[in-house]
Order: structure tokens, then sequence, then C-alpha cells
């Protein structure tokens, strides 16, 4: 990796010059600005060739490409082996740093996913509407909620998933619960199912949900026939019984492609003007539409169409390369297609082909895609009461807003939501966020996190981290005389509530309205109401609290991961002799992780203040002794 850094504000000059001294492989390129935030983060085949291009005459011809290069001050280069490689650590580092000038995948956050918890040993299966870096297997989100939450009833009727929250092996119940005695489970926290067997069955679940029946059919068929042969009559019954629940799922499925093929389809629509932007993969298999994956793009300004497809096409398949088809369905071509083929085909274990397709069912399946992603973003703007189009104030309050306001008995509509959230891992680097929300949409320029002061380390009181969270919010706020919000919404149940209520009677903002909202049943409690209300799942005030919700966890687990980065950082540089608190300090500014620290070459990181040359000899030498990769095969 090379960087270099000027104390005095970009200097293109300086920044050509060493475009010019970069060799031709491969690799990865990251911009800075004088913050030493990054501000673009690309891939190219030739690293001298790729960088030195900003700086030439062609750069004028894009407002977006003329803005970037003004905020300059630095550029990081990482040299790979492939440009396959290059591929993935781009996408890494765009999902590790957020930069501006980068088009990103986000989801949309109201739909819901299936986990399955494929890291136990005993796994277990149910609906979620948060993504959680924990070893697990998500699928969705879905769009039609009703249909997936028929199909996981179906399955769950055809198979025995336990129900139980146990962490088995290592916690088990003293005896089988009233799902074995009713058939529902086989007690595998009893011994009564064997592991082996348990994991068949949830590999037969997940061919079933990625929407491969024909071989689940067959195996099921033949496993049914040998119990029949062996008068094991109440074995074959049972797979039967499975055999049925599969003709309900098909039967629940649009055929759509009389060849049988399994592919995916991509079309994505945009509003105008820079507005939103949203992306939408059907996916087929066995010639059903078995699914529909509904994506958002953000950062997308003036970017053309092919620059749009290229970003959703690697945002979504390098992040989820487990599901993989054989074909994808693309409206236009784009550049680097060839080198997602090659990379996902490696990845997948079989080939992958990207294809445009110029007629018959195909072509009808990406304009069905693009067709969903303009009925989408009709559906946001009318939800958010956008009359004019995107970026136009509505005249009024919107249908959400209007909404969530009758439900929840409020004097008028809801504009300005805030969100708390907290977030701690074994009482470790505990944090806690606040979100904005203006007409359903992120104000990001009143979004606040918070370390957590009084907490001691190993141990976690939601409460009280809520109750600090929001109090020091608000006595800042009213101390400096800046707006209130019109609702204050709380991740969590009726305990968050009570502690974020005690904490704005201290601020003196109790008149505000606040509930909180409860992850499992979305649940949500109101002050001096006992019972919780339960709005219905399509509600579209009941959207707006969850996307605040979940806004403001995603906001609070970014800031908990970077700090358990930082710490992880600390604590094995401080192990390396010559390494002291002000040295790893700056070495966590310039580089912000492991990964990148090893990728450095001794010259490079002796670039850091206060790291010479025999230094970073000894911290490349001490990493390396611990580096997976070392020793890997070129």
């Amino acid at each position: 990796m090379s960087g270099q850094r000027s104390s005095r504000g970009p200097d293109l000059d300086a920044l050509r010059e060493q475009a010019r001294g970069l060799g031709h492989e491969p690799g990865v390129y990251l911009f800075r600005d004088a913050a030493g935030e990054v501000l673009y983060v690309g891939k190219a085949k030739s690293l001298r060739s790729r960088v030195a291009s900003y700086f030439g005459a062609e750069a004028s011809r894009s407002v977006k490409l003329v803005r970037l290069v003004r905020e300059i001050d630095s550029i990081e280069t990482f040299p790979v082996r492939s440009e396959a490689e290059a591929l993935l650590l781009e996408w890494n580092l765009i999902r590790e740093f957020g930069p501006r000038f980068n088009i990103q995948l986000r989801d949309d956050k109201s739909y819901p996913y299936i986990k399955i918890t494929i890291g136990e040993p005993f796994p277990r299966i149910f609906v979620t509407r948060r993504l959680r870096d924990d070893g697990s297997r998500y699928l969705g989100p879905f769009t039609d909620v009703g249909a997936m939450r028929r199909a996981l009833r179906t399955i769950k009727q055809m198979y025995t998933v336990r129900s139980c929250h146990y962490r088995m092996p290592a916690e088990l119940p003293p005896r089988p619960c009233l799902d074995y005695h009713i058939g529902r489970c086989k007690a595998p926290c009893a011994g009564l199912q064997s592991e082996a067997d348990y994991r068949m069955m949830i590999d037969e679940i997940l061919e079933i949900l990625g929407g491969r029946t024909g071989a689940v059919r067959r195996s099921v068929e033949s496993r049914m026939a040998e119990a029949a042969e062996a008068l094991d009559y109440e074995r074959a019954g049972e797979l039967r019984d499975v055999l049925r629940g599969l003709d309900q799922l098909e039967s629940r499925q649009a055929a759509i492609d009389p060849r049988g093929g399994s592919h995916d389809a991509i079309g994505f629509a945009r509003q105008p003007a820079g507005g939103s932007v949203c992306g939408i993969v059907l996916r087929v298999r066995e010639g059903r539409l078995v699914g529909r994956r509904v994506h958002y793009l953000a950062n997308v300004g003036d970017e053309p169409d092919e620059a749009v497809l290229g970003a959703l096409v690697k945002g979504y398949y390098l992040r989820q390369a487990d599901d993989v088809p054989s074909e994808l369905l693309v409206p236009d071509p784009f550049d680097e297609h060839d080198l997602v083929e090659e990379y996902l085909s490696g990845v997948a274990g079989h080939r992958f082909r990207i294809r445009v397709p110029a007629r018959g069912p195909g072509l009808e399946l990406t304009r069905a895609a693009s067709r969903n992603a303009a009925h989408v973003l009709e559906r946001d703007r009318v939800e958010r009461g956008d009359e004019a189009g995107a970026g136009v104030e509505a005249a009024g309050p919107s249908p959400a807003a209007a909404r969530l306001a009758e439900a929840l008995g409020l004097e008028a509509p809801a504009r300005d939501i805030v969100c708390f959230d907290v977030s701690t891992l074994a009482g470790r680097e505990s944090v806690g966020s606040c979100v904005w929300l203006r007409d359903g949409r992120p104000h990001k320029d009143e979004y606040r996190r918070f370390r957590i002061r009084d907490s001691e380390e190993g141990r976690t009181d939601d409460y009280a981290m809520m109750q600090e969270i929001v109090s020091r919010y608000f006595d800042r706020r009213v101390r400096e005389g800046r707006g209130l919000p019109d609702l204050v919404v709380v991740d969590g149940g009726r305990g968050q509530l009570s502690a974020a209520r005690q904490a704005m009677d201290g601020a003196g903002v109790s008149d505000l309205p606040t509930v909180a909202l409860a992850k499992r049943e979305e649940e949500v409690f109101r002050p001096g109401t006992p019972t919780p209300l339960r709005l219905p799942r399509a509600d579209p005030g009941l959207h707006w609290l969850q996307r605040a919700r979940d806004e403001a966890h995603r906001f609070a687990l970014r800031y908990n991961r970077t700090l358990r980065r930082r710490r992880a950082l600390r604590s094995r540089l401080s192990e390396i002799p010559g390494v002291g608190p002000e040295r790893e300090q700056r070495l966590l500014e310039r580089f912000g992780s492991l990964d990148l620290i090893r990728r450095a070459t001794p010259a490079q990181l002796a670039r850091t203040p206060g790291i010479g040359p025999a230094t970073a000899t000894s911290i490349l030498t001490a990493l390396g002794e611990d580096d997976p990769a070392r020793g890997a095969a070129p």
C-alpha cells in the first residue's frame, strides 16, 4: 500500500507525481480528503493508468469527477494479485468506509428476512427484520410478507424444526417440551434426534426456500419408497406429508419459464434529477418465480445507467455468493461484467453467465423487474406524500404521518422523528445512537452517537444506557436552544420507554410524545397505557417507526463495530515492542485495520509520523506471524 498526505490541502501536482510513480499491477485505490475521510474507493486493472486518469483533462467532463478531484488530499493504493481479488476488496472497502462518491447498495429495511442460524449445531428458523454479521443464513428481503409467512408455516408443518432458544448443546432443558409430545419436534435436546439427521432436514429446507424443490422431491420420494418397503409406515407417512407440503408451495409460485430454467433477472428504476434509485432482483428456480429482492442505491447522482446497473449487480452478488444462479439476465451491458462472471463462477463452483436477452421470456423478465422497481418508487412517493415527485415538499402531511398520528393519538402529524438505540457486546464498547427522520427520510446532519460513560466493563444495563444517552442528548439540545422533534421513539419495550421518559423529565422536555417499539412482535408501548399497541403489518405508520428503529440500530451497531476494531487493533499493536499508545493512535488513524497494515511495505509504514524503518519492519514481522493467509499459495 502507498499513501501521501498533504497538510496544506490538495496539491494536484504532487498527486499527479504520485500517480506516475505507481505500478501497473491490478489493485484498489482510496482517495481521502484533508480530514482523512475516504471520499472514493475504486479498482483498477492498472493502478498507474487508472489513478492518473483522474488528474488529466478528461476529469472535467463530469461534474462529479470535478468535485471529487477538488477534495482529494491523499491517495492510498492496495496492489493485489488479480482483478478478481481487486473486485472483492473494492466492495469490502466500500461497505467498510461508505464513501460519499461511491454508489452504495442499501436494503429496504422495512421488509423481513428468514433467518437460519446455520452456525448452531441444531439451527433455528425464524423471521427477522435485522441483518447481523453472525454467520447465519438470511433469505430475503421478502416484499410479499403474507406469502413468506405462509411458506414458512408450511415448511414447519413439513419438518420438525425446533422452536426453543437453547444454545445447544451447551444449554439443555431438563426434559423435552410440549412440541415433542405433539409431534412438532423430535427433541434433539434430549438426544432423540442426531445432529446429522437434523442437518439433513435443514439442508432440504434451504433448498426449498431457495426455490430448488426438484432435487428435494426426488430425495423424499426415494426415502418414502424405502420406508414403505421396510414396512416403516409411520416414516413413510411423514415423508408423504412432506411431498404434500411441496405441492402446496409450488402451487403458489408462478410458472413463468416453460423451459424450467433457473436464473435471476435484474432491473432498476430511478427518479429524475438525482432522486431515489431502486433495484429489483427476480429469482426464478426450475421455471418458477420464487422471490423478489428490493434494494436501494445511494450516492447515484448523475451516474450513467450502466454504472448504476454494475453497482447493483456487484453489490448484490458479492456479499451473498452462496446463492448464485447459473445465469443472470440484465437489461443492458455494463463494464466489468466479464470480471464478475469470472469471480462468481469460481466462488459458486459452477459456470455463471451474465446475459442481455433480446427477446422471449428473458426480455420480459428484465422488463418486469424494472416495472417492479418503478412501482416500489411510486409506492414510496405516495407513502411520503410527495405529490410533485422526488425532492418536492408535500403541501400537507403524508399518509404515513397522518396514520401514525391517528394511531398514537398525537395532536398533529409528526414530521420530525428521532429514535434512540444502544449497542454493546458483553458490556464492551457500549454505545448509543440517535437518528433523525424528517418526512420519513434520514436527516443525517442531526445524527448523533454516544460512548456510554456510566457502564462498567463486562456489565450491561440497557435501561441505564438508554437513560444516559437520552439525557445527554436533550440536556445539550435544550442548553443550545436547538429545535426539538415531533415524536421520540426508543428501541425496546416498557423498560426502555420508562428510562427515556425519566431522562426527558430531567431535561424538561417531558411534553414530547414518546413511544417504544419492541422488536419481536413489533408492539408499540406508550406512557401510561398498560396494553401495547399492535399496528397492522402493512400500516404505513408502522413502517415509519420501523424505518427509524432500524436506522438507529444500524448507526449504533456501526459505531460499536468501529470501536471494537480499534480495540482489537490497539490490543494487537500493544504487544509489539516499540509501539506505544501514541504510535498505536497514529497507525489507527492512518490505516484503520490490521489487514491494511499487513499490506503495507516497511517504507510505506515508515511514512507514519513516529514510525521509523526499524519499527516498521518489527510491526510487519509481528503481524505476519499471525496472518491467516501467510504461507498461502500465491
